[in-house]
């Protein structure tokens, strides 16, 4: 069984403000790496946590879509990764909607979410990618 890591990053200028969503997918083999996939987009004027929400639907859209079905999902929304575990109740008005839309899409899949810093390489990769999408705006 081949396992997708899929990283995620999202944001905005101002809040709400213009907005991006950015991810990378990669599976990991022999030690290695290999990106399936990177991919960032202007949402238009969204917050930061719909930012987020919007990287991570577009991910696994992307992962379902091709027929993976064992995801780890890595983001440095702590907010959105502890929703997703169950840890946080989803009361912001924004997300609900992205929240179900995000639990519809995972209901079909073995999968596991993980926070990390901002630090962590990938997720800076992603966060590198949205802001050269915003400054071409």
């Amino acid at each position: 069984m081949l396992t997708v890591h899929i990283y995620t990053d999202g944001g905005s200028r101002g809040n709400p403000g213009p907005a991006a969503s950015a991810y990378m997918a990669l599976v990991i083999k022999d030690g290695k790496e290999r990106v399936l996939r990177k991919m960032a987009k202007r949402i238009g004027k969204r917050t930061n946590n719909q930012a987020e929400y919007r990287a991570m639907i577009f991910a696994l859209e992307w992962a379902i879509s091709r027929g993976f079905d064992d995801l780890v999902l890595h983001s440095d929304s702590e907010l959105m990764i502890k929703q997703l575990n169950g840890d946080y109740a989803v009361r912001s008005e924004n997300v609900k909607d992205l929240n179900r839309r995000l639990m519809d899409l995972l209901s079909g899949v073995k999968w596991k979410a993980v926070h990390h810093n901002r630090d962590e390489p990938h997720i800076t990769m992603c966060d590198s990618l949205l802001n050269k999408v915003l400054d071409e705006a």
